[in-house]
């Protein structure tokens, strides 16, 4: 048999796909109230076709076998909400903690589906706040330099001569530079290629508000990474957040 159709005798009889009690509405959403837990985490995902869903895992099954609770097409709360309100309400309100991200949305879903829920924040959006928050100082910067070049050319041209950008010691324009060091600004240090230090260099010193930000950010994500004990995390975070004030 060749696999092709020992795909579509799968698909057609083994997986019994057809059978399924949930195939009707299973292109919106799915639900598996016996999977429910009292540690979830609510999250939005996009499949390979491009669609974003919204997910609620049992944080106890450990992405194994019994954690999905539910998938819902689309992002929009009141259909989120009102598929999980066909969970019981007697086992929604044993649900003690929901870990998400700082979206609106997904608040306003963990409260209303599970009232008695403590919302904790995803650590990994916490981190990509942060780490947006310096590329977007990266793209101002990398605006500003564009704006200075095309000045410059227009008074090149009134001069009629030919413009030509300087270059800096890592051989990079200031306008290329505030493009390549894109990917430098979301890794760590140690992580770095001998250019990418080179350029790290050079970027910090002409933009030292770059290098405060990228600072403050790896710290954070050394908090998240290093630290075990939550007391001590939480005595780092307060440190940190009084150096970003």
């Amino acid at each position: 048999m060749d696999g092709k159709r020992l795909q579509e005798q799968y698909a057609a009889h083994l997986s019994g796909y057809t059978t399924w009690n949930q195939i009707e509405h299973s292109q919106q959403w799915i639900l598996y109230p016996e999977n429910i837990g009292e540690n979830l985490s609510l999250d939005e995902t996009c499949l390979s076709n491009g669609d974003l869903y919204t997910i609620l895992t049992n944080k106890a099954a450990k992405g194994k076998k019994g954690a999905l609770v539910a998938m819902v097409k689309g992002t929009v709360s009141d259909t989120v909400i009102e598929v999980l309100h066909k969970i019981p309400e007697s086992k929604r309100k044993k649900v003690k903690e929901i870990t998400l991200d700082l979206a609106p949305t997904m608040e306003r879903i963990a409260k209303r589906s599970f009232p008695k829920a403590k919302l904790v924040s995803d650590r990994f959006h916490v981190q990509k706040l942060a780490s947006d928050a310096v590329q977007e100082i990266r793209i101002k910067h990398r605006w500003a330099a564009i704006d200075q070049e095309s000045k410059e050319i227009e008074y090149a041209k009134e001069l009629k001569k030919r413009y030509v950008p300087e270059v800096l010691e890592n051989g990079d324009t200031l306008k290329q530079l505030l493009i390549r060091s894109r990917f430098l600004l979301h890794q760590r240090e140690s992580k770095w290629s001998p250019s990418q230090v080179h350029r790290s260099e050079v970027l910090f010193r002409l933009y030292p508000d770059l290098k405060q930000a990228y600072n403050l950010s790896m710290e954070l994500s050394n908090i998240f990474h290093q630290s075990n004990n939550r007391l001590v995390a939480f005595k780092k975070l307060a440190l940190w957040y009084n150096s970003v004030e």
